[in-house]
C-alpha cells in the first residue's frame, strides 16, 4: 500500500506584479485625468485673460461680459475640440488597423478631401456663406468620397492597399479641383481660407447639435468593430477561420471612419496629424489589441487637440493661431520621427 506524503511547504512568494491589463486600465484612468486638466485649461485659458475668480463667476454665476466669454466661446470650443478630437482619433485607429498600416490617417481615403471640396462647392457655385451650411456640404461630401473609395476599391472585393489607392487617387483629383476653384474664385478663396486651416474658435452650440449624432453613431460602431479588425490583423485566412466576415467588417470600417472623420472635419474644417499621430504613440504602449487602442485614442485625441488650440491661443495674443496650424507644427517633426523609427525597426 502507498503511503502519500504530505505536500511540501511552499515558499512564500513575492507579490505578483501588476498585470498588463491592470496596467493599461490605470493608464486609462490617468489619461481621462490628463484630458479633465486639459479641458479645464481650454476652458480658463484664452486669447483674452481672465483670472481664474471671473472664469469661475463667467461660468456659474454671470451671464453678463465674462459669461459672454466663458460659457458661449470657451466652453462650447472646448465641448467642439473634446468630441472633434476622440472622433478623429478612432477614425484614424480604424483605418490604421482597415489599411494594415500604422502610418495611415484619414487623409489616406480622401475624406478630408472630399469635405473641403463639397465646401468650395458650395461656396462658390451655391453661396453658401454660414458655418452651419458648411457642415452639411462637407459631411455629404466626406461620405460621397468613402463611398466612391469603396466602390473603386473593388467593395466586395475590398483590399486594403486597393482601398488607400483608390484613397489617394481620389485625394489628388479633388485637391486639384480645389484648388482650381479658388484660384479662379478670389471670393471663394478669401472665405474658404479659414475654414481650410482648422479651427475650433467658430465653435456653436448649434454646431455641436448638428454633428452629435453622427459622431456618437461614428463612436460607437467603430468601438463594436474591435473584435473583428484584431481578427483581421492576423490575416484574412486566419479571421475567416475565426469568424470574421471580412467583407462586412471592412465596409463597417468604412462607414465608421467616413462619420467620424466628416462630422469632425465639417465642424472644424481639415485638420491634420492628430487621427495619424495620437492612435500610432498608443500602439507602442497598449500592444495591438484595438479594445485599448481605440478608447485611449478616444481619449488621448482630444488632449492632443484641445493642448494645441490652448497654445495657439497663447503664443500670438491677443490673436491667435488656428489650431490646425499647430498640429500641423507639432505634427510635423513627430511624424518624420514616427517614420525614421519604423524604417530602423525594420532595418
Amino acid at each position: 500500500m502507498l503511503v502519500e506524503s504530505p505536500p511540501e511547504p511552499r515558499a512564500e512568494t513575492a507579490p505578483a506584479p501588476p498585470t498588463r491589463r491592470a496596467a493599461r486600465a490605470f493608464g486609462l484612468l490617468l489619461s481621462v485625468a490628463i484630458l479633465v486638466l486639459i479641458a479645464l485649461a481650454s476652458i480658463a485659458i484664452g486669447a483674452k485673460e481672465l483670472s481664474l475668480g471671473q472664469v469661475w463667476h463667467g461660468l456659474f454665476e454671470d451671464s453678463g461680459s465674462y459669461g459672454d466669454v466663458v460659457v458661449a466661446e470657451r466652453l462650447s470650443r472646448t465641448v467642439l475640440g473634446l468630441l472633434a478630437g476622440a472622433a478623429l482619433g478612432l477614425a484614424g485607429a480604424v483605418l490604421q488597423a482597415l489599411t494594415r498600416n500604422p502610418l495611415a490617417d484619414p487623409g489616406l481615403l480622401g475624406i478630408n478631401a472630399g469635405a473641403s471640396a463639397a465646401v468650395v462647392t458650395a461656396i462658390t457655385f451655391l453661396g453658401v456663406t454660414s458655418l452651419s451650411g458648411y457642415v452639411w456640404f462637407a459631411f455629404f461630401g466626406a461620405a460621397a468620397v468613402g463611398a466612391l473609395v469603396w466602390f473603386l476599391g473593388g467593395s466586395r472585393g475590398a483590399t486594403p492597399v486597393r482601398l488607400a489607392l483608390a484613397g489617394t487617387a481620389i485625394s489628388a483629383a479633388l485637391f486639384g479641383y480645389l484648388q482650381a476653384v479658388m484660384i479662379m474664385d478670389d471670393a471663394a478663396l478669401g472665405k474658404m481660407r479659414f475654414w481650410t486651416l482648422g479651427s475650433l474658435s467658430a465653435a456653436t452650440d448649434s454646431t455641436i447639435e448638428q454633428v452629435l449624432p453622427f459622431l456618437l453613431t461614428g463612436t460607437v460602431l467603430a468601438l463594436a468593430l474591435a473584435r473583428p479588425l484584431n481578427a483581421m490583423a492576423m490575416g484574412d485566412d486566419t479571421a475567416k477561420a475565426l469568424g470574421a466576415n471580412l467583407n462586412r467588417t471592412r465596409a463597417l470600417s468604412m462607414l465608421a471612419a467616413t462619420v467620424l472623420c466628416g462630422a469632425a472635419t465639417a465642424a472644424c474644417g481639415p485638420i491634420v496629424f492628430v487621427g495619424l499621430m495620437v492612435p500610432h504613440v498608443v500602439r507602442s504602449f497598449t500592444g495591438p489589441d484595438l479594445r485599448w487602442i481605440l478608447p485611449y485614442a478616444a481619449i488621448l485625441s482630444p488632449v492632443l487637440l484641445l493642448g494645441a488650440d490652448v497654445i495657439g491661443r497663447i503664443v500670438a495674443r491677443p490673436a491667435e493661431l488656428q489650431v490646425g496650424i499647430v498640429t500641423a507644427i507639432l505634427g510635423g517633426p513627430v511624424f518624420i520621427f514616427l517614420v525614421r523609427r519604423r524604417r530602423t525597426a525594420q532595418l
